[in-house]
């Protein structure tokens, strides 16, 4: 399927957000217009970013001041996966948190209990107030039997000068301490997939995650069943495709190429009947 057509047949774009839609704290060119585009050929779209160490209600504020207007359905994220997976597989369950006061007031808010003592289960996010005593104690933990769960794999968080270690790299930390691996549910995990498909309703051949690495945002679409497009304007450069497993779907340069191609195509209409955003 070359590229304008993979457009034309996505009906929904799960949007990465750092590196995609910004970098840090600057809106990259062809952003907005993109998401115009979207809305005028009826297309949907949602945000779903693997960056736990903000809240939803931090993101919302954060592109609003980029003069994005979302609302909450349109802004996802691996906490919010996370939060599912423990009310389904670990319900009732004392969780100990490595995350920042947002993820953490986030699982607060979701019925989650959290403790600082002997709990079930250790939940790493990517946490930007981390102390050592926070990583002693979820290697102890671990240690003495408590189950290992990460919010997403990344291993660098892009920034306006470079990148700094994510959740990935503090989970190697407690892996080379423990020797157990940790169980993900963000991207590019099947959690993440069966969440955005529950809550939106979409088909699921019709989805296109979108963002700037084949690892994490690639990945999820081409793995189970929708699709993965690269965009080059973050982590993943283009001789990188030559070593990689993940083959995406379509590559771009960026959100401002895609909606140019996305204004080509004639004006849709949305269909009243979907579900979700």
């Amino acid at each position: 399927m070359d590229r304008k057509k993979l457009l034309e047949v996505t009906e929904l774009f799960v949007l990465d957000m750092d590196g995609t839609f910004y970098l840090d704290n600057q809106i990259l060119d062809g952003s907005l217009e993109f998401l115009n585009q979207v809305k005028r050929l009826g297309k949907r779209f949602v945000f779903f970013t693997n960056n736990s160490s903000k809240s939803p209600e931090t993101y919302l504020k954060k592109l609003a001041g980029m003069n994005c207007h979302i609302s909450r359905s349109q802004m996802l994220t691996s906490g919010d996966v996370m939060i599912q997976y423990l009310k389904e597989n670990h319900p009732g369950q004392r969780i100990y948190l490595v995350g920042t006061p947002d993820l953490e007031q986030n699982f607060q808010e979701n019925g989650i209990a959290l403790t600082k003592d002997m709990p079930d289960a250790v939940v790493v996010g990517f946490d930007m107030t981390l102390t050592y005593e926070k990583l002693e104690r979820a290697c102890t933990y671990i240690r003495n039997g408590a189950a290992f769960l990460a919010t997403h794999p990344d291993i660098n968080c892009p920034v306006k000068d470079g990148f700094i270690p994510d959740c990935g790299s503090i989970c190697a930390a407690i892996s080379l301490s423990t020797g157990r691996t940790p169980t993900y549910v963000g991207k590019p995990c099947r959690e993440t997939v069966d969440m955005v498909l529950s809550l939106t309703g979409a088909k699921r051949e019709q989805v296109s995650f979108v963002g700037d690495r084949l690892y994490t945002d690639v990945k999820t679409g081409v793995n189970h069943g929708a699709h993965g497009i690269l965009v080059l304007s973050g982590e993943t450069k283009r001789e990188d495709l030559e070593t990689s497993e993940t083959i995406p779907d379509a590559v771009f340069e960026d959100l401002g190429e895609m909606a140019g191609i996305l204004g080509e195509l004639p004006s849709g209409q949305a269909d009243s009947s979907r579900g979700g955003p």
